[in-house]
């Protein structure tokens, strides 16, 4: 055997070594450690940050928008909805993503104002009372808040729904407005998964 074929052969065995090594310490080994971590310190968050109702039942994550519609796609006017997802057919988590159209698309400006005036029907108001948030996808079109100006916006159709009075349902508003992140960053939300099961619970 010839001195450079002898030379590739080590070559390869250290690499082939190598390799096996790195994949099994980081590969594996690392995985491992932070999925341990991960469970041992923030394990809600590690599992999905998952909300569940009064039962117990998984319901969606506090992480992921989803829509409160019959099986025809209409809202339904006993639970508070969501801001539009432009991620695949709609709040799907695996294809996160806005639309990525501008704000002189005629596509997207035709689909705020069909919007805009399928939510001023469906709450009984003026096109121009319409907060944005509710015609606009999020950036990543799961996001789980609306504005306190939106949610404020659906009470009354809510409260007639559920023949709950409207202060009623404005304190339970109030009571899952989450305030600024640090008191300084961002707008104050209302996270409308949590704000439904909490409407279900409170009928129960």
């Amino acid at each position: 055997m010839s001195t450079s074929t002898r030379s590739t052969g080590r070559v390869l065995w250290v690499a082939t070594r190598a390799m096996i090594l790195f994949t099994l310490v980081l590969g594996v080994g690392y995985t491992l450690l932070v999925t341990g971590i991960g469970q041992l310190v923030l394990p809600a968050q590690a599992d999905g940050s998952l909300v569940r109702d009064g039962d117990g039942q998984v319901v969606g994550s506090a992480l992921i928008g989803q829509p409160f519609t019959d099986a025809d796609g209409a809202p339904l006017p006993e639970y508070f909805q969501p801001r539009p997802s432009a991620a695949g057919d709609g709040y799907d988590g695996g294809a996160s993503s806005g639309s990525n159209l501008g704000p002189e698309n005629e596509d997207l400006v035709a689909a705020i104002e069909e919007r805009r005036d399928q939510v001023a029907q469906l709450e009984g108001v003026d096109v121009d009372d319409v907060p944005a948030d509710a015609v606009t996808a999020s950036a990543s079109g799961l996001d789980p808040h609306v504005s306190p100006a939106y949610a404020a916006l659906q009470v009354e159709r809510v409260a007639d729904a559920r023949g709950m009075s409207a202060g009623d349902v404005e304190a339970l508003v109030a009571r899952h407005t989450e305030a600024r992140a640090l008191g300084f960053l961002g707008e104050p939300v209302v996270h409308v998964l949590e704000l439904n099961i909490a409407l279900d619970q409170m009928q129960r």
